[in-house]
């Protein structure tokens, strides 16, 4: 149990730290019946990417940290909180697995340290399932929205299902160190 809770920690801190690094967060959305598509836009975390005819990616760097809204700069914040607190829990179960088969005399210890990783993997899951889903929620919500223009409009990135999937993993990691 604690080796896959290992696993499903590990691979949830990777793809916390994919979701926050993908500029994919969201994507431009084709409405219309047009069919020819010349342009694709990504808006991330970090950067915005247009992609021409899936030949040439062109991305830029947001500008400025006090010109952006105040959601993405709470999102930047907890995804970033999310990385460092997924690689400490990560850490502190290796440290758990490894001194598990140490003997009895450090089992309270030992516990201790499985203990906090495992709260440490749900406050994790819970850190980055709030800016995935608020930011699923926010594009949903706009996509239905009549007065959003249609070029406005956009759909799910990728950014998104990866870091679902890693809340799920981060959660059962943590469910089962707990």
């Amino acid at each position: 149990l604690q080796i896959t809770g290992l696993i499903f920690g590990g691979v949830g801190m990777v793809g916390t730290l994919a979701a926050t690094a993908m500029p994919q967060w969201r994507v431009s959305a084709y409405v219309d019946g047009n069919i020819v598509v010349f342009e694709t836009i990504w808006e991330g975390l970090w950067m915005d990417c247009i992609s021409q005819l899936g030949i040439r990616l062109q991305c830029k760097f947001y500008d400025s940290v006090l010109a952006l809204p105040p959601p993405l700069e709470a999102f930047r914040a907890l995804m970033c909180i999310a990385v460092g607190l997924s690689v400490l829990s990560f850490l502190m179960a290796i440290v758990g697995v490894k001194y598990t088969q140490r003997g009895k005399e450090g089992a309270q210890g030992v516990s201790i340290f499985i203990l906090a990783a495992g709260v440490a993997f749900l406050l994790t899951g819970t850190l980055v399932l709030i800016p995935v889903s608020w930011t699923g929620g926010s594009i949903i919500r706009d996509f239905y929205d009549p007065e959003v223009p249609v070029p406005l409009k956009r759909e799910l990135g990728a950014a998104l299902y990866v870091g679902w999937g890693s809340t799920a993993l981060l959660l059962a990691a943590g469910a089962m160190y707990c």
